[in-house]
């Protein structure tokens, strides 16, 4: 027995073959584990040396003798073990336990005979050893899975670290690797298999020693492991049915959880590989020359994808990618003979697996409906696909839509104590791509549009409210027909029902990307439009979207009224028509009404200057709702309307003179306009007004007069135009927003708010004469006159050069009392008319037109805003049959009146009958002594005059 008698720490020298009385005394040690010459017994590690002589010397007793040594593997792990613990408590040894010899030695030893053993016969020991090697190390994992010190098996670089580091393991894996790479050109299946078997028996335990030999051979144990799974999975004969339910598929075919271990495990870093293998099994299953297991490749895969999503996210993107016209034709022949019930199963699974997976999906549910859509007579040959898989597609769609409905609506709000729902993947994944599917929606292509746009509705209430508001606001963005319109308001009815406040998150998201620039010019103006149609449609009910999208605008009118100045004409006529439709707010901030109203009456000059009928429409009827909001709407727009057209810089639109030109334009090189310089030089320190120090700047000695403001160059067409829409939206502002078609002349009739007219008179007074205040209203003598001239020229000149005026001072007079807030106006028109006509030398008034067309307007206004009686009134009939001087007599007798009867508003009753205000002239006493001028005017023309002598008696 010098076998046993060795020193512990020497290699074993090569012997000489055992005699068969020598063998025989090994054997009967082996099996008593008692030595033969002394009587004693063996240690371990004695017996453990006596099981190695034995397999070198008898070869056919491996299974005995590797049965024994699993003990020395299991004795050198637990002290591996007790080592550790005891290094991490400080101690010497393990407490109750006493160290033993070590047994590095032996276990070096057994590594180098079974090395031999397989490098000499590879075929015949390869087998064998990975399987013992393999089994134990997954019995050892197994058992001491839960001892002090091991790390949990989800820990998996800490529990490989760890069995890496124990001699024993780590030998047991050499030479599993050894025995696989020996087989691995050959046949590596029963190596695999014991891989497979082992990690059915002991996972997750035994997960480390997967993913090491995975790492080292990925190539080779993904192949293998997949067709040795496959086999398995044909051996067992799975249903179809059992893919939708993994426990039961376990039970029937075990190693299926191993594949889905190992492949997972490998997934990390080598997903590249699993996935390139994958297609390839698909691939070649499909072929002609395809052998009998390949047929279940796919119900195989199938089973993979089911079991782990990691798998299926792995390969479904790719496998859509390969999924042309020839391999889908392929498959039908492939599926062709399975009876029915297999093929609805299969679809199931399918449609199971399509709502699981997250990568790809868009890519998926993009190949289903190109594939489900009908085929065109265009198609090349070749590339069109069979009326089954068409159907099939169909068929797999509709059953998607159904089953994500049930995952969305059956879902439920948890209560607190509740876990959170189940997720979708496949409506996870789609969440981004949102836009996408309204883009494919508004397509309106047969069957395709139908399914999208269900599918929208369902991932609108799965992802709500984000993914809600998101596809309303792409469907009214991108729509640009009635028809394609329609989608969004079908989509808003079904998700109203289940969503609340649906409709102001999308008209808030709307506003926010336009203000954010997240939207093109050509997107907000479309946005607008389809907002404005639908506001315009015909409500079925309060709950209707029309009547709520008014609504919920009404409440963003700042912030689309700031879009009225946008840089680009279209959407500013576009905010302009939406906010021209929208119900106006019963109350609205006085900051926000005030900027709405500049910017509304900004673009109506805008508009009105680009001669866009269109634009004007809108304009129009968005200053005019404004108006009838309040009576401090109505003021605010009337006062920036009249601002608006009297300032120089929209004067020309209407004939008026428009800006005066620099002084580089007018000539004058190197001039610097200064006000300060200016005042120094032509007026003194004191104003005296109306003083013979009184200063008539016309010009610079050496420089010429003036610059002369600039008259505009348009058609009087363009310009009566101009006035007419101009007067007809002030007529329509001053009757509270009531207006009727826009190319209808609007006369200046009754009706006009009387404070409407009053808004409108103060802001005449203070454009014309903004140096005196609108509380003049006491007519003065005529002597006052002489120190008003200044003033009165540059009121006269005013109206010269604006001949909107005139129109202005008609409508104020409209609305009566209104007039004799002007009062300061008509005194300064009335005296400079009154010195032009006594200072003329003309024969008859034709000589000077301006001033016998605002003599005539004058005395018409004032009698129309019942300031002078009716007799008074008719006068300037006639002003253009008679001389100078008898013009200047009878505007002198108006100033009498009117000086006698100033123009106080308490001179007017209110009818309520009729809704007017009324002056009873009656009051101011007799109106014959104003007449006299008047008759002795008609007695000597009475050959050209007798006939309007009837329009002259009181």
């Amino acid at each position: 027995m010098s076998a046993l008698c060795d020193p512990p720490g020497a290699a074993s020298p090569p012997r000489p073959p055992l005699s068969s009385q020598e063998l025989a005394q090994e054997i009967k040690a082996f099996l008593s584990g008692v030595d033969p010459v002394h009587g004693t017994k063996l240690t371990l590690k004695e017996h453990a040396r006596c099981a190695i002589l034995l397999l070198r010397s008898l070869p056919p007793a491996r299974h005995a003798v590797l049965e024994h040594l699993r003990a020395v593997f299991d004795e050198h792990v637990c002290t591996h073990l007790l080592e550790r613990e005891s290094g991490e408590a400080g101690l010497g040894a393990a407490a109750g336990r006493a160290p033993g010899p070590s047994l590095d030695d032996v276990v070096q030893e057994v590594q180098h005979v079974l090395s031999d053993f397989v490098r000499a016969n590879p075929k015949a020991w390869a087998p064998v050893v990975s399987a013992w090697s393999i089994d134990l190390m997954g019995q050892l994992s197994s058992k001491y899975a839960g001892r002090h010190g091991v790390p949990h098996a989800s820990s998996l670089n800490e529990l490989l670290q760890l069995w890496m580091s124990c001699k024993a393991t780590r030998t047991l894996m050499d030479i599993y690797t050894q025995c696989l790479s020996s087989m691995i050109s050959t046949c590596p299946d029963a190596c695999v298999d014991a891989l497979l078997d082992t990690s059915v028996q002991h996972s997750p335990h035994f997960d480390w020693v997967v993913a090491h030999i995975g790492s080292s051979f990925p190539n080779t144990i993904i192949s293998r492991v997949l067709s040795c799974g496959l086999k398995d999975f044909c051996v067992h004969g799975a249903a179809p049915v059992d893919l939708l339910f993994p426990t039961a598929a376990d039970k029937r075919v075990p190693k299926i959880a191993s594949v889905v271990g190992i492949l997972g495990h490998l997934a990390s870093r080598h997903s590249g590989s699993i996935k390139q293998e994958l297609l390839r099994m698909f691939h070649e299953s499909l072929g002609p020359m395809r052998d009998q297991h390949q047929k279940a490749t796919v119900p195989f895969l199938l089973q993979l994808a089911v079991m782990s999503p990691m798998l299926l996210g792995t390969i479904s993107s790719e496998l859509v990618d390969s999924l042309k016209p020839s391999v889908l034709n392929q498959l039908h022949q492939h599926f062709a003979s399975l009876p029915r019930e297999d093929l609805e199963n299969m679809v199931s699974i399918v449609v199971h697996l399509i709502c699981q997976t997250s990568a790809g999906a868009y890519r998926i549910l993009q190949f289903l409906v190109n594939t489900a859509m009908p085929a065109s007579v265009i198609t090349t040959p070749g590339l069109a696909v069979h009326d089954s898989v068409r159907e099939a597609c169909d068929r797999i769609i509709q059953l998607l839509l159904l089953n994500l409905q049930k995952l969305v609506y059956n879902r439920g709000a948890p209560s607190l104590g509740d876990a959170p729902p189940r997720p979708v993947p496949f409506l996870d994944e789609l969440k981004g791509h949102v836009r996408e599917l309204c883009v494919e929606t508004l397509r309106l292509e047969r069957k395709r549009f139908l399914w999208q746009h269900q599918l929208l509705g369902l991932l609108a209430v799965y992802c709500a409210p984000n993914c809600a508001t998101d596809a309303l606001f792409y469907l009214l963005t991108l729509a640009h027909s009635q028809e394609e319109l329609g989608l969004a308001t079908q989509l808003y009815a079904v998700l109203s029902s289940c969503m609340t406040d649906l409709l102001p998150a999308t008209v808030k998201k709307c506003v926010c990307q336009i203000h954010a620039g997240g939207l093109p010019e050509q997107h907000v103006v479309q946005l607008f439009h389809n907002l404005a149609l639908i506001v315009q449609w015909e409500g079925e009910g309060p709950a209707s979207m029309s009547t709520q999208l008014g609504a919920v605008l009404s409440h963003h009118l700042h912030d689309l009224g700031q879009l009225l100045l946008h840089r680009s004409p279209e959407v500013a006529e576009a905010a302009s028509l939406l906010l021209s439709v929208c119900p106006m707010p019963r109350a609205v901030r006085p900051a926000h009404l005030l900027v709405i109203v500049r910017s509304a009456v900004h673009q109506f000059f805008l508009v009105l200057r680009r001669q866009s009928p269109t634009s004007l429409s809108y304009s129009s009827r968005l200053l005019a709702r404004l108006s009838g909001t309040s009576p401090a709407a109505t003021k605010a727009v009337l006062q920036q309307l009249v601002e608006g057209a009297l300032h120089r810089g929209n004067a020309e639109l209407f004939g008026g003179l428009g800006e005066a030109p620099s002084g580089d334009e007018a000539g004058l090189e190197g001039a610097r306009v200064s006000l300060l310089d200016t005042n120094r030089r032509f007026t003194a320190a004191v104003n005296f007004s109306g003083s013979v120090w009184s200063v008539f700047h016309a010009g610079v000695i050496g420089r010429g007069l003036k610059p002369v403001a600039a008259a505009g160059g348009r058609a009087p067409e363009e310009l009566a135009h101009n006035a007419q829409s101009f007067l007809s939206l002030l007529l329509r502002c001053c009757r509270g927003g009531r207006y009727g078609p826009a190319e209808a002349p609007v006369p200046p009739a009754a009706g006009i708010s009387p404070e409407a007219a009053k808004a409108v008179a103060v802001v005449l007074v203070e454009s014309v004469c903004p140096d005196v205040t609108g509380s003049e209203l006491c007519w003065p003598p005529e002597e006052h006159t002489r120190s008003t001239v200044e003033r009165d020229l540059q009121i006269c000149r005013r109206f010269r050069d604006n001949p909107l005026l005139f129109p202005l001072l008609r409508l104020v007079a409209a609305g009566r009392p209104a007039l004799c807030y002007c009062s300061v106006l008509l005194r300064g028109l009335l005296a400079t008319l009154m010195a032009h006509w006594e200072a003329s030398r003309e024969s008859d008034t034709t000589g000077s037109p301006w001033h016998l067309q605002a003599s005539c307007a004058l005395v018409a206004c004032m009698a129309e805003g019942s300031l002078l009686p009716p007799v008074l009134g008719n006068m300037h009939e006639i002003f253009h049959q008679l001389a100078p001087f008898e013009v200047h007599l009878l505007l002198l007798s108006v100033w009498d009146y009117m000086r006698d009867n100033s123009p106080l508003p308490q001179k007017f009753t209110f009818q309520a009958d009729r809704g007017l205000f009324f002056r009873d002239f009656s009051r101011d006493g007799d109106v014959g002594k104003y007449l006299a001028v008047l008759h002795s005017v008609l007695h000597k023309n009475i050959d050209r005059l007798g006939l309007l002598a009837g329009r002259f008696r009181t």
